[in-house]
């Protein structure tokens, strides 16, 4: 697999709808396209990518709120904490922001981009992002957390953001 721009994908995309699936085993290919999207995160100013986003149905997150960057594979929560609601946007929904209610602090297992079991305490916004990611995986949207006033409010730029997802080619 040669170098590659990673693509974000955008709302109406019908792979950010799918469940990932789990990796077997992380291999090269796997590393190589967290690094890329860890590139096209930072490119886009983003805080937090899952692979759905850019056309991987694999379960693979990168996220770096400032303190470090964390490549996940196979990530899970596995307890969660506490409450709290904050202003969530998406590089997949482009100016849309939707108050989102999560865990304060979530513990997550994952592997690490070697294939190595790590265990992450996240709190505050970097809860947040890892919970947002991990609902990517599952297929889940921020938009799916808008309330029915909020919906009304973004339909018109949902619809105009659909209007630009290319069909896939047959």
């Amino acid at each position: 697999m040669g170098k590659i721009e990673l693509e974000i994908k955008i709302f109406g995309d019908p792979v950010l709808r799918k469940k990932a699936n789990p990796v077997a085993k992380v291999t090269d290919q796997h590393r190589q396209i967290l690094s890329q999207m860890a590139k096209a995160m930072y490119d886009d100013s983003g805080i937090g990518l899952a692979a759905p986003q850019v056309g991987f149905s694999d379960q693979l997150i990168a996220a770096d709120i400032g303190e470090g960057l964390y490549k996940l594979v196979n990530p899970r929560i596995i307890k969660k904490q506490g409450k709290q609601s904050i202003s969530e946007g998406c590089l997949s929904v482009p100016e849309v922001c939707i108050k989102v209610k999560r865990a304060k602090q979530i513990w997550v297992q994952a592997l690490d981009e070697y294939g190595r079991p790590i265990e992450i305490k996240a709190c505050d916004l970097f809860a947040c992002v890892l919970q947002h990611e991990i609902d990517h995986l599952k297929g889940k949207l921020i938009v799916d957390y808008a309330s029915f006033l909020q919906k009304i409010r973004i339909k018109k730029k949902l619809a105009a953001l659909k209007s630009k997802v290319k069909p896939p080619l047959i």
